[in-house]
């Protein structure tokens, strides 16, 4: 009897251990499902038709290219990414795993968010584990994960001659026999880069434009002589084209240790002449702009090319940097200053995705967060038009600057700062810019109240990317300085938010100082205190974005091409 009474005892054990691991399993089945419907699916459509049959195969060449864009940056994020990736692969292919239906689907749904934040980090809740519990290093992979700030910079002031090559932002750091080491791109990443640079050379073979042609032969050079200069200047030379294609290592956002490691990533595009010609008008006042920058005279720069072009296209395919999580609606390149200088910048509008972005997010985020007597002012022309301008304030402002008689340049001083606090200046001189665009007649004075109202709006669909996400915490400085200042009115019963419109303009232009005043002075210690005081989930931001949590984040891209190309 008392052997049978063991005998139950342990199968009402088993029983329960299985079933407290089936509702775990469920558990997590259903967290990972709620993830992953923050990001709503949108096909990303083009119309071929708008290409020759030549440009049709130089397309296919950068798409191929692109795909490899994509292994490089999953490296880059994290030491273990590919490793993670085939773990995840060979358990859905293993019988004995995928027989069962629960697991199967844990399994699928690990891998289809893996997939869409690069990596087993939640990109939206700061980088929190969903595969594992190690905690994503600070320097993703660009250096070795063991190695902090200190050592890093002690060993640059112990060997001075390696400042250039560690500071670089296209090299990786290691450890080889003790000590640190910096590794260029082109020999890191030559196994990809070598083909991704016979692609471009493929390409090129069928791009009848001269210097669509000229870009893609000095890009393929680049990729294996870690020398992106030449082919940035070419990029900016790009006329007359139908395909607007940017590939190779731009943003530094992954390098949360610095900020100066640059991660790959790939646009490809076919531009609208229509829209494009449009907004040709903005480019001549570049100078205008840096002039009415409210910023000390002595700190503004009229250094940087005043060429600016500007290209409104629709977006084929996308890979790397830009892809991971949340999607990007604009870009402004290069970022290479001596570029700057000497042409100025190109900015890039991404069409489609603003159309969708606009109707799936921002309209229902504006329904819930804004006062009712404001929706009418939230309008796609000042969505639009915000992307345009901010893209534009990139491009103005300090860059190349001098501290302690040293010539150096805003991004590193500023450090780990400085994404942050670049996002938030785009972002503040993107309205602040705007207003002068009614003020010059380039826009009509009935876009005033909608250049403040669908930014507010905006500011929530960027804060809900997290605000420790660069755009995301940058727009969380800007609300609550804004309402600091009384600019911003919350109302508490409502939980609504308002605009004071009386206060917004001068509390704005108070703001655009501020931050200007920090990059021109590459105050390190300022730009910490400003992310440390403003960086912060106020009751009226947790209020708000706690209402929009069944709403989703971002979009997630369905692209036609890959169907086409399979």
């Amino acid at each position: 009897m008392k052997k049978l009474l063991i005998l139950l005892s342990s199968l009402m054990i088993l029983s329960c251990g299985e079933k407290q691991n089936q509702i775990k399993e469920e558990s997590q089945v259903e967290i990972l499902k709620q993830k992953i419907s923050k990001f709503i699916p949108v096909e990303i459509q083009y119309d071929e038709n708008l290409l020759s049959e030549r440009e049709k195969i130089v397309l296919e060449k950068l798409y191929q290219a692109s795909k490899l864009i994509d292994s490089i940056y999953l490296d880059q994020v994290y030491s273990k990414n590919h490793q993670i990736k085939a773990e995840l692969l060979a358990k859905l292919s293993d019988k004995s795993i995928v027989s069962d239906a629960e697991q199967k689907l844990k399994l699928n749904l690990e891998l289809e968010l893996f997939n869409i934040m690069f990596g087993p980090f939640d990109r939206l809740e700061d980088d929190k584990p969903f595969i594992g519990t190690e905690k994503k290093p600070l320097g993703a992979n660009f250096y070795p994960e063991d190695m902090t700030k200190e050592e890093f910079e002690n060993w640059i002031k112990q060997n001075p001659a390696d400042e250039k090559s560690f500071t670089s932002e296209f090299t990786v750091i290691r450890r080889q026999n003790g000590k640190l080491i910096a590794i260029p791109y082109s020999e890191y990443y030559n196994n990809y880069l070598t083909v991704i640079s016979n692609l471009l050379k493929e390409a090129a073979q069928y791009a009848d434009n001269p210097s669509l042609k000229k870009y893609l032969l000095s890009r393929a050079d680049a990729f294996l002589s870690n020398d992106y200069y030449q082919s940035d200047m070419d990029w900016m030379d790009l006329k007359n084209h139908n395909i607007e294609v940017v590939i190779g290592p731009y943003e530094v956002y992954e390098d949360g240790l610095f900020n100066y490691k640059a991660s790959f990533e790939s646009f490809v595009t076919i531009k609208d002449p229509v829209e494009t010609k449009k907004l040709e008008v903005f480019a001549k006042y570049l100078n205008d702009i840096e002039k009415n920058l409210p910023l000390d005279e002595k700190h503004k720069n009229y250094q940087r090319g005043s060429e600016s072009p500007i290209v409104v296209v629709n977006e084929v395919f996308t890979a790397g940097d830009t892809k991971a999580g949340v999607q990007t609606l604009a870009f402004n390149l290069p970022n290479d200053e001596r570029v700057r200088k000497a042409k100025g910048s190109k900015k890039v509008m991404l069409k489609n995705v603003h159309e969708a972005k606009f109707e799936k997010l921002l309209k229902p985020i504006a329904e819930l967060v804004l006062e009712p007597e404001l929706l009418p002012f939230v309008t796609f022309d000042a969505f639009f038009n915000h992307t345009l301008m901010h893209e534009m304030s990139h491009g103005v402002g300090p860059g190349f600057i001098t501290v302690n008689g040293k010539q150096t340049e805003v991004k590193k001083e500023l450090k780990e700062t400085y994404s942050t606090m670049e996002e938030c200046k785009a972002d503040i001189l993107g309205m602040y810019n705007n207003i002068f665009m009614i003020e010059k007649g380039v826009y009509p004075k009935e876009m005033g109240k909608q250049v403040w109202v669908t930014f507010l709006a905006g500011a929530f669909r960027s804060m809900r990317f997290g605000i420790g996400e660069v755009h995301g915490g940058g727009n969380a400085i800007i609300y609550n300085f804004l309402l600091e200042k009384g600019a911003y009115v919350y109302d508490d019963a409502k939980q609504k938010v308002k605009i004071d419109f009386e206060k917004i303009y001068p509390a704005l232009k108070e703001f655009c100082n501020l931050v200007l005043t920090i990059q021109a002075e590459g105050n390190y210690q300022a730009a910490k205190d400003l992310i440390s005081k403003y960086t912060v989930k106020s009751p009226s931001i947790d209020a708000l974005t706690k209402k929009l949590e069944k709403l989703p984040v971002d979009i997630k891209p369905l692209f036609e091409i890959e169907k086409k190309l399979k």
